[in-house]
């Protein structure tokens, strides 16, 4: 299917001829224009279905795989608005699609004729002339088959179908009763002096935000521009304690909004769904069935890697937490540090250490300089330029677009940035798909595009969005996604970019590229005093790099509980409670954590990660990734950080190759050795 053969109306969903309309979108459109775009590709599948008997890659898989970006290329627009536009109306319409969607997706994954179709490909004598790609694209296929319950019968082959649907239903709700919670609760202040500690620039957002709310004083959310700074600056300790229960009792039973917005029932019903459809398919437990086709071949294997992490780290976070403690009796008194002391005395003893605070390096981090830093970054690693260009109908005013283009100036992909936290937009940040690329019937090169989110402080009064380091390590992070979804040369969409990547190779990219946001040729490209355009000081640099491993083992070890408490709810028996589930966190807890939260801290109910963002039964992914990328970093460490040779390797080995080739593989090609967790362990300062 060609973008010549996809129909053309006033709906802009189903105008695929160019970038998607945004701002001409709207709720009444989208039901109409997925059930047009299902009943168009369940048209041609049933003209595919003829050929399977005698399938080709041409007759069946090509077809397919067009039939399935088509689908993509009309939903993917409507995901992202629900994400980052999000209204009652819009989430209605993304509500009652998301059962057609699911139920069309399992027609296809469990089509018995599409299936054998695949198989003939696969045992055909042609199968060996065909590309890798495509070869990867088939072999990818029969295992989804399998996955999506195509080999059952009867009663299970349906409830597998039921179970996929309401799953779908269910993790959308979870992230909107998130984005619900965190927008919902505010703490209005009116006294100055219970502003004491705070910097100014979260004051000012403070402030801003009471005023656009029509309300003198300042107004604090729980979003992460406002909510961090508060918990890491406020001096009143009442207040701290507010804030901290309402952040960590979100769409809970606990806190100011108990009940309100609560995810527990949701939680038990995903995880009761999940061992479920395991179980129907044959798989002793969910996490067996995630790990199909990943890097990590067993629970048993991921268990013992965070094993491996948490002894080197437990016994080093346990002093850090221990000198945290000491610090907060011997200066300033604090006989019994709780939860909503720890940022604020970590804080406060970085800069004792260190004499260093994130607060101090935001105005020389404006984010124009920042980005243009990065793509300077961009452009000496990888040969691209970045190029500002404009989108006709962005969906909010804040959104700009940017060409990414080939040293031969041709355009490469596209990318949309949406930087500011704001009301109706997910927290987090993240890369998604827009458009994937492929080879057209013509012969031409359909470029991709994609999104990169991020929540970050907004332009306050006539200051520029202002980004402490961490953010800045966030945006290389989400870029890193970005650039491996945009430079990729593979042309069938099922494999290119990120698709067909295995979960826990994904971040390998994005982790990678945050390496540069310590090194001092980047950063003085980076950073400029927004005021002056002074570089970051030589003597504030040294003292950033000293404080970058404060509490790393701390750190490490809270990934590590993520990590376990995931595969804790997704490799054992089913959960009946939400009081189960809160006792296999306290069960991990134990046993790794060096700081146990109060009773009250519902963490798991505002854990999107594992609930509705893909991650279940692969949160360990950020750390296996960590040690991939923290080696490969290495390479540059021995040639120069910015080695052109061994940057355009990195893009022909990894960025460029998409899903074609296993992980290691690319990396044994990039580092010509097997990955060793070295590199990540003296990045962290536990190489000792």
């Amino acid at each position: 299917m060609s973008q010549n053969d996809q129909p053309t109306t006033e709906n802009p969903l189903l105008d695929l001829s160019g970038l998607p309309r945004f701002a001409e979108i709207s709720a009444g459109q989208v039901e109409q224009a997925l059930d047009a775009a299902l009943a168009t590709s369940r048209a041609k599948i049933a003209a595919i279905e003829t050929q399977c008997p005698t399938a080709s890659w041409t007759s069946v898989a090509s077809e397919l795989q067009d039939i399935e970006e088509y689908v993509e290329r009309v939903w993917a627009p409507v995901s992202h608005l629900n994400a980052v536009r999000d209204t009652d109306k819009f989430r209605s319409a993304v509500e009652a699609c998301l059962p057609k969607l699911s139920a069309f997706h399992s027609e296809v994954g469990q089509n018995l004729s599409l299936f054998e179709g695949y198989r003939k490909i696969a045992d055909g004598d042609d199968f060996n002339t065909l590309s890798r790609a495509r070869q990867k694209i088939v072999k990818n296929a029969l295992r989804d088959f399998r996955l999506s319950g195509a080999e059952l019968e009867g009663p299970d082959r349906e409830r597998f179908r039921e179970i996929v649907s309401e799953l779908s239903t269910l993790c959308n709700q979870f992230d909107q009763n998130l984005m619900d919670a965190t927008d919902h609760w505010v703490l209005d202040i009116n006294s100055e002096s219970d502003l004491q500690g705070l910097p100014q620039s979260a004051v000012e957002l403070a402030r801003q935000t009471a005023k656009d709310a029509s309300l003198d004083g300042w107004r604090f959310s729980l979003q992460a521009p406002s909510y961090i700074p508060f918990m890491m600056f406020c001096e009143n300790r009442a207040l701290r304690q507010k804030m901290y229960e309402a952040y960590v009792t979100r769409a809970s039973d606990q806190g100011p909004d108990a009940g309100q917005f609560d995810n527990g029932p949701l939680m038990v019903r995903i995880l009761r769904l999940r061992a479920e459809m395991a179980s129907i398919l044959g798989f002793a437990h969910y996490a067996q069935y995630a790990l199909e086709g990943r890097m990590a071949g067993s629970a048993e294997e991921v268990g013992n890697f965070l094993l491996t992490l948490a002894d080197c780290a437990k016994a080093a976070g346990a002093k850090e937490f221990e000198s945290l403690r000491q610090f907060a009796l011997e200066e300033y008194g604090e006989e019994h540090l709780e939860a909503w002391d720890i940022a604020f005395y970590s804080e406060k003893l970085k800069q004792s250490l260190y004499s260093f605070s994130d607060e101090a390096i935001r105005p020389y981090f404006p984010l124009p300089k920042v980005l243009e830093g990065l793509f300077f970054v961009a452009r000496k690693l990888f040969g691209v330029t970045v190029r500002r260009a404009v989108c006709a109908s962005p969906w909010h005013e804040d959104v700009q677009y940017f060409e990414l283009l080939n040293e031969d100036g041709s355009v490469r992909g596209c990318f949309f940035l949406d930087l500011y936290a704001r009301a109706h937009k997910r927290g987090g940040a993240w890369m998604a798909d827009c458009i994937g690329r492929r080879r057209l019937a013509d012969g031409s090169i359909q470029s991709p595009a994609a999104f990169l989110t991020c929540n970050f402080i907004p332009p306050v009064g006539d200051k520029p969005s202002l980004l402490t380091h961490d953010d800045v390590i966030t945006l290389f992070h989400e870029f890193g996604h970005g650039l491996h979804h945009l430079l990729t040369q593979v042309d069938e969409p099922a494999v290119a970019g990120i698709n067909g990547v295995p979960w826990d190779a994904v971040e390998l990219p994005s982790q990678f590229l945050e390496n540069w946001c310590w090194e001092t040729e980047a950063l003085n490209k980076i950073s400029g005093h927004y005021e002056t355009g002074e570089p970051l000081p030589a003597e504030l640099l040294e003292r950033m790099r000293g404080a970058r491993n404060f509490q790393s083992a701390m750190q490490m070890l809270r990934q590590i509980e993520f990590s376990a408490f995931d595969m804790a709810l997704h490799e054992a028996g089913p959960i009946t409670s939400a009081v189960e589930i809160q006792a296999r966190l306290d069960a991990v807890r134990k046993d790794v954590a060096v700081l146990i939260p109060p009773d009250f801290n519902r963490f798991q109910n505002s854990f999107s990660h594992i609930f509705a963002g893909g991650y279940a039964a692969g949160y360990y992914s950020y750390k296996w990734a960590e040690v991939l990328s923290a080696d490969a970093f290495s390479r540059f460490e021995e040639h120069g950080i910015f080695d052109e040779q061994s940057g355009r390797d990195f893009v022909q080995n990894v960025l460029a190759s998409g899903g074609v080739n296993e992980p290691l593989e690319n990396f044994t090609a990039f580092r010509g050795r097997a990955p060793t967790i070295d590199a990540l362990l003296r990045h962290s300062g536990l190489d000792s």
